[in-house]
């Protein structure tokens, strides 16, 4: 049986209080009535049953089955993050339902550009991504993809990190070939999941601030707090500094934008091609890819602590892999990697304030959890690095010494 968003959420949304901030429970009662609707709407007669929500800080998601099929639902209200949301970004709850109304409406809505680009991605020769069942109403519904992801196969088999990582920028080479950017139009760039636009967005001005200056307040104890906030003030300082030094964003090639571990699928195997899920393609070098899938997996590395020696053969695949990548002069690269670490700490820096940010009764994914308790020595991370680009003359140097002390996060 299906239920209408019209009809369950209308009698809890109707006569709301004045003013109060969006609830994790008027934000999921809302969503999941959204895609039980779409369901409905594509899939006539068929049963629709939520089996199981896939906790996120940018959308709901939800596993769900129609008829027999298994498929993943994802909605998003007004293109923003949960956290932000929450917290007030887009005003009330009456208000951030009466804007979702007209958001539905949109053709360049978030969810709608990313059906857009796995279609368009869908018909060229790589990347293979996952295949869209459909999309209705704000919500998109694809295949699940089975297999283990790159995460499990990098602790799994760590001396294999090379090979895996050239497998996978072998498939993300049609992205990365000048012209690619003639496959997106403008309007389908999805800039919500850019490094740098975001750490904009998020740390710019007396906003961002005050943003910093919050910091865990519902996630750590007073002491860790204090001490995530002063290391991540100092941080966010050099990073707003070291943004001036990169090149122009635009280019002619494109960034596949959002590659993270557990989103780069092996259904047939390891040796074979990888299915990529969340596609956020945008006109950018590659070094955006390189960045934040590096980003990602110290990020894993960090929450899952495999040991120094499964840590370190990551690492030194990493580094083996990134001297492939770059075929220039010891000058030249020395600049393109100290550009691509500057992008992994703010990529860094982004996700895992929106863990620390985010409301404790919204559910984390594992990962965001194991993060916020390792909060201090990934900020420590992110000072120590910062403040070595601050003051080096030396870029060549700058890569070596970031994977240095990601070993020691990560081990």
């Amino acid at each position: 049986m299906t239920e209408s968003p019209e009809e369950a959420p209308v009698s809890v949304y109707a006569t709301p209080a004045p003013y109060y901030r969006p609830g994790v429970g008027d934000v999921f009662m809302y969503a999941a009535a959204q895609i039980h609707q779409a369901a409905a709407d594509m899939w006539p007669g068929a049963p629709v049953v939520l089996e199981r929500h896939v906790p996120s800080v940018t959308g709901y998601v939800h596993q769900a089955r129609v008829g027999d099929r298994i498929l993943y639902a994802k909605t998003s209200l007004l293109g923003l993050s949960l956290v932000s949301l929450l917290r007030g970004a887009a005003g009330s709850w009456p208000d951030v339902l009466r804007a979702q109304e007209e958001y539905l409406t949109r053709a360049d809505g978030l969810l709608a550009r990313e059906a857009a680009q796995l279609g368009a991605l869908a018909g060229l020769d790589g990347p293979r991504v996952c295949a869209v069942a459909g999309m209705h109403h704000g919500v998109i519904f694809t295949e699940p993809v089975a297999g283990p992801c790159l995460g499990e196969l990098l602790l799994r088999e760590p001396a294999g990190t090379r090979g895996l990582l050239a497998g996978l920028f072998a498939e993300l080479r049609p992205l990365h070939q000048p012209g690619a950017a003639r496959h997106l139009e403008a309007a389908g760039v999805i800039g919500e999941r850019g490094i740098s636009g975001t750490f904009l967005r998020k740390f710019n001005g007396l906003s961002g601030r005050v943003y910093v200056d919050r910091l865990g307040e519902e996630r750590c104890t007073s002491a860790v707090r204090e001490e995530v906030v002063t290391l991540a003030r100092r941080s966010v300082r050099r990073l707003r500094r070291l943004r001036m030094t990169l090149p122009a964003a635009e280019g002619t090639t494109l960034a596949y934008g959002d590659l993270k571990p557990e989103h780069v699928m092996y259904p047939d195997g390891p040796g074979e091609r990888p299915v990529l899920l969340d596609p956020g393609l945008q006109r950018a070098s590659m070094a955006v890819d390189v960045a934040k899938l590096v980003s990602r997996i110290v990020l894993f590395l960090a929450a899952q602590r495999p040991g120094e020696e499964t840590a370190g053969r990551v690492l030194e695949g990493l580094d083996a892999f990134a001297g492939d990548l770059v075929r220039l002069s010891h000058q030249e690269r020395g600049r393109w990697l100290a550009n691509v670490v500057t992008l992994w700490l703010m990529d860094t820096t982004n996700i895992l304030s929106t863990y620390l940010s985010a409301p404790t009764a919204l559910p984390l994914p594992r990962l965001g959890l194991e993060l916020v308790e390792r909060a201090v020595p990934v900020c420590s991370f992110l000072d120590t690095v910062s403040a070595g680009m601050s003051s080096t003359v030396d870029p060549a140097g700058v890569w070596g010494r970031a994977l240095t002390r990601a070993a020691e996060v990560a081990s």
